[in-house]
């Protein structure tokens, strides 16, 4: 990795660092139980200045868009700076870039950042690369859902949420079922988000699902899970909904 930073790189902290508040970066500091210092600049604020400076700086080949993804997760002083990365990757220009090639990186970033506001957000990442090449990143999935790292198997547990009654029921059933006992409060609640989410598209299949695992599912698993069946008891189903064009 260079020493000296990209225009992109050096951009994105000069001005994060304009903007820093001493007092809102130590909130979040201690919020996120960071290790790592923030600048103290609030979502709505990072999203705007990693527009304009993208705006700014366009980016015209997919290896160069990895490449400064890498560079400001890699050489990062403060956690809003790995923020930018996230952004980057999102950026809605550069989606053209999306392959495959990307999956290395998104699976680094989600072991080194190891905490839920990253891997969330880098979960978004994988479930478009998983909606763009199903049949190579299904068994990926499979194969975090297994793996000794806790946030790769989140990643997996939460890849489809979204994808309502585009769902592979199959794929979300695999992911969930190596956590099912998994102690860990990261996992039990990135189950009960999955089942949550996919009862609003199929609450049949949740339901079938709640019984068939009942003695394997947590408290909060199964209590997030449920959450779904109110949404549909108040709104229909997603697929009712959507055809109904409410």
């Amino acid at each position: 990795m260079p020493t000296e930073l990209s225009p992109i790189a050096k951009a994105i902290r000069a001005q994060l660092s304009r903007h820093k508040d001493p007092r809102a970066a130590a909130g979040a500091k201690a919020y996120m139980k960071s290790e790592m210092p923030f600048y103290g600049v609030a979502a709505p604020e990072l999203r705007k200045i990693c527009g304009a400076v993208f705006e700014a700086h366009p980016i015209s080949m997919a290896a160069d868009w990895r490449r400064i993804i890498a560079e400001l997760w890699d050489l990062a002083t403060h956690r809003e700076e790995r923020y930018a990365a996230i952004e980057l990757a999102a950026y809605p220009p550069y989606q053209r870039f999306i392959s495959l090639a990307s999956l290395p990186l998104c699976r680094r970033m989600i072991q080194e950042g190891a905490w839920w506001d990253y891997v969330d957000s880098l979960a978004h990442r994988v479930a478009v690369l998983l909606a763009t090449y199903p049949d190579r990143v299904k068994p990926t999935l499979r194969a975090w859902a297994r793996h000794e790292n806790i946030w790769l198997r989140r990643v997996a547990i939460i890849s489809q949420v979204g994808f309502r009654e585009q769902t592979d029921v199959g794929l979300l059933h695999d992911c969930i079922a190596p956590s099912l006992q998994a102690p860990e409060f990261w996992l039990r609640k990135a189950i009960g988000w999955a089942l949550r989410e996919h009862a609003k598209a199929n609450p049949e299949d949740v339901r079938q699902y709640l019984v068939a695992h009942q003695a394997d599912l947590s408290p909060l698993s199964r209590k997030e899970a449920m959450k779904g069946f109110t949404f549909v008891k108040k709104h229909g189903t997603l697929r009712q909904t959507n055809r109904s064009g409410k």
